[in-house]
């Protein structure tokens, strides 16, 4: 072995071989048990972030350690570069909008970005040691997947489950498409109550409370509590909107905050989900004055044509000048956003495409119920999601990039066309129906929205299936074993999938869930390039390296949000360097030796005392790692490696491996050093797959004959080197080393410094009795009482 472990040379080394040797090709005639991974396909909208850095080493330590149980790994690996990300990304790329270079122009410069900047994009996640089959990469966008969702599209068509109407919908005017549910995120922002007076017909004035007066041209209704005292004599009137002068019916309705400003708010259509609820409860008229742009209407008069912040600005100095802006207040309030851009939504009547769900909600909340949640906790997050679901599915999306929705319209008679199955995928604007319509028209209008993202991703265990080419064994590979993500897109995708699934097969997607959290900055907080406490994960590989960023990664718990820690890191270092130094020095021993099990008659109380504390790491760690607590699981090696195995039993080896008083007691050493080493090795495989590989390679594949240690079995306890008797009575001579070491420590002694008499504290003096001189010599000791 090499004096020195140069992860940046060894590391690239073994991605290469990996990759040259197709090591983790998912092989489907391949023996035993299938564990399959519905993987997260990380968006294709710039760099790997140190987030995914975490989540996928997460994803990859519980392959590696199913691959290494002997099971036949599906790993696959995939890119979700259809949709709005993808187009932000090659407008930024290129320096051109959509608008400007229109639809056919725009689809072929993302196609064209796409396979530009897509190698460069997977080999990060090649960097990070992720063992993926990269030799059959899944698309979002390619013609197979985009054939998988218009199929599927159809089929839910044929249930009666897919409508199209025009209804109040989500909307992005930055993005220009509609949004769904799912799709919305809270935002605390800073905002202005403004307190304006409103003219009743009977004379009389009353106060409503507002952060949004650009929307008065849309004012429909005035609404208070049927319970406040203060305002019941207003239920039945008549309020008249100041500058626009439209008449509105004073109502009542519990969704009103008596607490809130003044306990009477206005209802406009749209200002938000509660004006939503209140226009289609109380069947109130439709005065919509914000356009698809973002701007007024002319049902706003003079502020025809101004965006919605000029226009509210507008509007109060208007309402200042007329004497009805009382007061403003600056607040806090949460806001409904756009996720990808976090522009604020509106609410404006668009025709749309929906996949109908509501009425399966009970259906859901059972398929969540039979999930196996890891951490149990975080079902609830998607039962919560799933019973306040006011809105069937919009699917439709007013992009560019993205799968075309597979429709025609019959221009004379409006009929739907759909195209036959065998004709997927197809882009109706390029396309037409192969017969006429039974009206016997055939002209017909392509459908130009596309599919949202979503309804795609949903579809990941159809996607990642499809590249197994083998029927017999995709047949038995559905339910997939495992869904793997992060938290914050339970009500997205998971919800998602796990409704597509229960749609289309009646079945679970997947047997197990495992939730991963966030990674913050050191105090905590949510990273964010605009707040200067990201980390550029390329930085820190390059100066720790792929094993030791694994290592920090593997602290955190399922579901648990954790900080970037440098420090945890540089332990990651430490335990990788501890790994190769270790190993080294123990198989400079074993030169020229050849294992056979006749050597374990002849061993030495502390080899079957380190043996016995293997098998108890052995036994630990695969219950951890059998229900994902992959932190406890590294907490169990790392004792076992640093404590039992270095700081111990290295230490009083060592005088049988330079000093051996016979041959017989040299081969123990050796046999136990050979099978310690070599299990040690495999149990931090799954976490530093890299510094493993060099070491064995090094020295134990001419002996092992596998060609690398991630295609090795996992060590399992072996009865006939458990020896608890025997390791409880030399546990009491690991205590009084601990002792004297701590003594030496505390008096700043070498530990080689020759002390004449210790008194050390034992539970048994009998027990420790034989062990006197063995501690005697190892910590030069003349005398021990």
């Amino acid at each position: 072995m090499q004096k020195q472990y140069d992860f940046k040379k060894q590391e690239l080394k073994w991605q290469k071989f990996w990759e040259k040797e197709n090591l983790y090709k998912f092989n489907p005639k391949k023996s035993g048990k299938i564990f399959s991974i519905d993987t997260d396909p990380p968006t294709l909208s710039g760099k790997m972030h140190i987030g995914h850095v975490s989540s996928y080493s997460h994803e990859d330590i519980i392959a590696r350690y199913h691959r290494m149980k002997g099971e036949n790994v599906y790993f696959p690996f995939g890119v979700d570069n259809n949709g709005l990300a993808t187009e932000r990304m090659v407008e930024s790329i290129n320096g051109v909008t959509l608008f400007e270079v229109g639809r056919k122009n725009f689809v072929q410069l993302c196609q064209k970005t796409i396979s530009k900047v897509l190698p460069d994009f997977v080999s990060g996640w090649k960097r990070v040691g992720v063992s993926c089959d990269f030799s059959n990469i899944y698309s979002t966008i390619s013609p197979a997947v985009q054939k998988i969702s218009q199929q599927h599209f159809l089929e839910l068509f044929g249930q009666g489950r897919i409508y199209q109407k025009e209804s109040p919908t989500l909307f992005c005017p930055a993005c220009q498409t509609a949004i769904a549910q799912a799709e919305l995120e809270d935002k605390e922002e800073q905002s202005v109550f403004n307190d304006i007076y409103f003219e009743l017909e009977d004379g009389r004035t009353i106060i409503i409370s507002t952060t949004r007066p650009e929307l008065l041209a849309s004012c429909v209704a005035v609404f208070v509590h049927p319970r406040d005292k203060r305002h019941k004599d207003l239920i039945g009137k008549t309020a008249i909107v100041p500058i626009f002068g439209q008449k509105v019916k004073i109502m009542a309705d519990d969704k009103v905050d008596k607490e809130k400003g003044s306990g009477i708010v206005m209802c406009c259509t749209f200002g938000d989900t509660t004006d939503l609820d209140w226009y289609f409860k109380h069947n109130l008229p439709l005065r919509i004055s914000i356009t698809k742009q973002g701007e007024l209407n002319d049902l706003a008069g003079e502020f025809k044509g101004f965006s919605i912040k000029a226009a509210r600005k507008m509007i109060l100095e208007k309402l200042k000048e007329k004497g009805q802006l009382i007061s403003q207040k600056t607040i806090e309030h949460s806001v409904n956003v756009h996720e990808r851009c976090g522009t604020e939504i509106e609410i404006l009547p668009t025709k749309q495409w929906f996949i109908k769900y509501l009425d399966l909600k009970e259906q859901f909340l059972k398929q969540s119920g039979k999930l196996n949640w890891y951490p149990k906790y975080m079902k609830i997050r998607l039962d919560n999601w799933i019973k306040g679901l006011r809105w069937d599915w919009c699917v439709s999306r007013q992009r560019y990039f993205g799968i075309p929705i597979p429709i025609w319209h019959c221009k004379k008679c409006g009929k739907i066309i759909l195209p036959s199955v065998k004709d997927l995928p197809i882009d109706p604007l390029h396309s037409n129906p192969t017969k006429k319509c039974s009206c016997g028209s055939s002209e017909f209008i392509p459908e130009t929205d596309v599919l949202d993202t979503w309804a795609t991703s949903s579809l990941s265990p159809q996607i990642a299936l499809s590249l197994v080419k083998n029927k017999e064994t995709k047949g038995t590979m559905f339910p997939m074993s495992l869904r793997p993500q992060a938290h914050d897109i339970i009500n997205f995708w998971l919800f998602y999938t796990l409704a597509r699934s229960s749609l289309h097969y009646k079945k679970l997607p997947w047997r197990d869930v495992f939730i991963s959290g966030h990674v913050l900055d050191s105090k905590g907080e949510k990273m964010a390039k605009s707040k200067g406490n990201a980390v550029d994960p390329e930085a820190i590989l390059e100066k720790y390296g792929t094993d030791a960023v694994r290592y920090w990664a593997s602290q955190a718990r399922m579901g648990d949000d954790f900080r970037f820690s440098e420090e945890e890191i540089q332990q990651g270092k430490r335990t990788a360097t501890k790994i190769w130094n270790a190993s080294r020095f123990a198989l400079m021993h074993l030169t020229n030796y050849a294992l056979k099990d006749s050597d374990a008659k002849n061993l030495e109380d502390e080899d079957k005392w380190i043996f016995t504390k293997l098998n108890r790491a052995i036994k630990d760690y695969a219950a951890k790692m059998d229900s994902y607590e992959y932190p406890r699981a590294k907490e169990i090696i790392d004792g076992f490696f640093w404590n039992d195995f270095c700081n111990n039993y290295l230490e009083i080896v060592k005088a049988r491996v330079y000093e051996p008083e016979n041959k017989q007691t040299l081969k123990a050493a050796q046999f136990t050093i050979y099978k310690v080493v070599l299990g040690i090795l495999k149990l931090y495989a799954p976490f530093m797959p890299f510094v493993t590989e060099e070491v064995y390679q090094d020295y134990f594949r001419k002996t092992e004959k596998t060609k690398s240690i991630h295609l090795t079995l996992l060590p399992e306890p072996e009865k006939k080197f458990d020896f608890p008797a025997i390791a409880s009575d030399f546990e009491t001579a690991i205590d009084a080393i601990v002792q004297i070491r701590k003594y030496k420590s505390e008096h700043q002694l070498s530990m080689k410094a020759e002390l004449g008499e210790v008194s050390i504290k034992v539970k048994n003096k009998g027990k420790i009795k034989k062990y006197l001189p063995l501690i005697s010599k190892l910590m030069s000791v003349k005398k021990i009482e």
